[in-house]
């Protein structure tokens, strides 16, 4: 929606100078002929007298700033009748670039949701969020109801030639945005009543259509299918509505733009084609090395979660997070605290459903499984100037798993874990030693590995053995490591190099407040203890100072899981020493999660003895504590750091 503001208008005197305007034209046009004056007539007078052009300039459009929210976390289910009016944001428009205004009126045969109910007023429900990436640019819609049609009515504002190539001052034409061939990637999420995510559909829109289309609008019907298992499925369509800003003065045939589409899918074919050549002959090869490498974990491929098969260098990029995240260890840490899930499994049989996600449905359902976790942290590693690599192999009981590799300019290799956010270092154990030379003995979880690689590279283990702890890191020795030729992968994998690979998109700020969201937790877990003391007969009287005291260990605690250093241990221990008197007894638990729901982290708290003990604490005297600090992360990713604690007077 487009807006003068009213201020502007006054200040212009706008409604005057058009009113001299006309009283011109009607003198000095209309008196000799008596002809009828048309809008046409007066918008040319208007326009040679530079009012339009004023008008213009103070032109801005009116934004949702939910349709603008640049975050892909989990959030409580908003209740599905928003009491609250949204915040309307003004975003000034230059009139000297070209932008795609696309909106989404509604959705359609959503059968999964055919029986669902219609939700109350002021009822918690399940809702779907629409997330779009476009050249840099990221978009996230409003909730709505989950429903066989649901109630979608957003609209978002793409600059076409953001991060372009050439003048940044010139107005792009028709020619050259059918040359941009990025599209635009949407997302659809639905979030349950518990506040958990599922990935629903990730569908590439194509939006060159609009080049072609009279008035430069078009509507179209974008039919939505499923993941993983359900990629052939369709879940729903949407319908939506393209329209270029400002108008063009030319729009192309629709031959054309076919034309231009059918060339970028038959290059896109070619190279494909040709690189799935080269790797059926790069694996020959690697067979003919040593039989046994065919039960090694090689791998080229791996499907994404549309079911397409993609080269596995393809989901690695060097990736900077701006200012948002300050060192690779933070990254690590950020990496970390996003949830692990494996990727469902339709039946029984306890098979592992293969499913790499593209890097924005990853981010937008703020979970995945580990090899999502560590192509993140590869392309986060690389974007450091880190020479990193994902590792593709198998740790304990022969289960298959990748990690993350980076080799030191000394020569020193150092694993991370991107579940966990551990690092190691490789020590290999040299099999041919005497018996007596002492060896060192692995600290990592990992057993085989099988290959490795990266955006450029490309290396089959063909070492006598792919145990870990005896393999040799010296990439470049191609007796030990059997590279791919770097040309092939880059003829596939390189940004720009087909049509078929999605851009990757930048990491987003939190919108999380910290401190608020840390106060509501704690409450609702004081509420939460006194009912569960309550139901065992005990009274519960809370200390604020106590529970004040505790928030430099959690501190501490979140720090050592981001640096490995441990600080300000001894200010804690003497703070606690002097806020518990002679005669009593401090006991504390802390426990860490990444997700907000204070029920569920209480429920799983119980499970443990040592907290249990202290939540349920009998004796005299008794002052119980809970302090909750919450720390917040790119994609509204966080580590929620909990502390139980009571203090008692010991009686023998």
């Amino acid at each position: 929606m487009c807006l003068v503001p009213e201020d502007a208008m006054k200040e212009m005197d706008v409604h005057g100078r058009i009113r001299e305007v006309l009283a011109e034209t009607i003198r000095e046009e209309l008196a000799p002929e008596h002809q009828q004056l048309s809008v046409e007539d007066l918008m040319k007078a208007l326009r040679r007298r530079g009012i339009i052009d004023d008008v213009m300039k103070e032109l801005t459009f009116v934004n949702d700033m939910n349709e603008r929210e640049m975050t892909s976390t989990p959030k409580p289910p908003p209740h599905c009748v928003d009491r609250q009016p949204p915040v309307l944001q003004k975003t000034n428009i230059d009139p000297t670039r070209r932008y795609l205004y696309l909106q989404v009126l509604g959705g359609k045969a959503f059968l999964e949701h055919l029986q669902e109910p219609q939700p109350l007023p002021g009822q918690i429900c399940s809702t779907f969020t629409l997330c779009l990436h476009f050249r840099n640019q990221r978009f996230r819609s409003k909730p709505v109801p989950c429903a066989c049609e649901p109630d979608f009515l957003d609209g978002f504002l793409l600059e076409v030639h953001k991060d372009s190539l050439g003048d940044g001052s010139k107005m792009v034409d028709a020619t050259t945005m059918l040359s941009i061939c990025d599209p635009v990637h949407m997302v659809l999420i639905k979030t349950d009543t518990f506040g958990e995510t599922t990935l629903v559909a990730s569908h590439f829109l194509e939006w060159r259509s609009v080049l072609c289309a009279e008035n430069s609008l078009t509507n179209v019907a974008v039919e939505l299918l499923g993941v993983g298992t359900e990629s052939k499925v369709s879940v729903g369509v949407l319908n939506i509505k393209l329209e270029m800003y400002p108008r063009l003065n030319k729009t192309l045939s629709e031959e054309i733009v076919n034309t231009q589409l059918a060339l970028e899918h038959q290059k896109t074919a070619e190279k494909e084609r040709l690189f799935l050549v080269y790797a059926k002959q790069w694996w020959r090869e690697y067979l003919q090395i040593r039989p046994s490498h065919n039960t090694r974990l090689v791998k080229i491929f791996a499907q994404d979660e549309n079911g397409i098969n993609r080269p596995v260098c393809s989901y690695i990029r060097p990736l900077r997070a701006g200012r948002l995240l300050d060192t690779p260890r933070q990254a690590a840490r950020f990496v970390n605290v996003l949830g692990y899930e494996r990727a469902p499994v339709i039946g029984g049989g306890g098979g592992k459903q293969e499913q790499w996600c593209t890097l924005l449905a990853f981010l937008c359902r703020n979970k995945g499984d580990c090899e999502d976790h560590a192509n993140l942290l590869c392309s986060l590693l690389l974007g450091y100037g880190l020479e990193a690599f994902v590792c593709v192999g198998t740790k304990a009981k022969g289960v298959p798993h990748t990690w993350v590799m980076t080799c030191g300019t000394d020569g020193t290799i150092t694993f991370w874990e991107s579940l966990t956010g551990h690092r190691y270092i490789h020590n290999p154990i040299n099999p041919d030693d005497p018996p007596l030379v002492e060896q060192p003995k692995p600290t990592y979880p990992y057993r085989t590995v099988g290959c490795v690689f990266n955006h450029q590279k490309f290396l089959g283990n063909c070492q006598p053995s792919d145990a870990v702890e005896v393999c040799v890191f010296d990439l470049h020795d191609e007796s030990k490591w059997k590279p791919m030729s770097g040309e092939a992968i880059k003829s596939v994998c390189s940004p720009g190099a087909t049509t078929s690979l999605p851009p990757f998109p930048p990491l987003c700020t939190s919108t999380i407040d910290a401190a608020t969201t840390s106060n509501e937790i704690e409450l609702q877990l004081r509420i939460l203890v006194s009912e569960h003391r309550k139901d065992l007969g005990l009274t519960t009287v809370w200390d604020d100072q106590l529970s004040y005291l505790l928030s430099p260990a959690l501190a501490a605690y979140e720090l050592e899981r981001t640096t490995s250093i441990s600080a300000g241990n001894e200010e804690f221990q003497d703070a606690i020493r002097r806020a518990v008197p002679d005669g009593h007894t401090f006991k504390g638990f802390p426990i860490h999660f990444v997700y907000r729901n204070a029920r569920r982290a209480f429920a799983t708290c119980l499970r443990s003895p040592f907290c249990e003990e202290i939540i349920c604490c009998r004796g005299d005297q008794v002052r119980l504590a809970v302090r909750v600090r919450m720390f917040t992360y790119p994609e509204s990713a966080c580590a929620v750091w909990i502390m139980f604690a009571c203090k008692y007077r010991s009686v023998l």
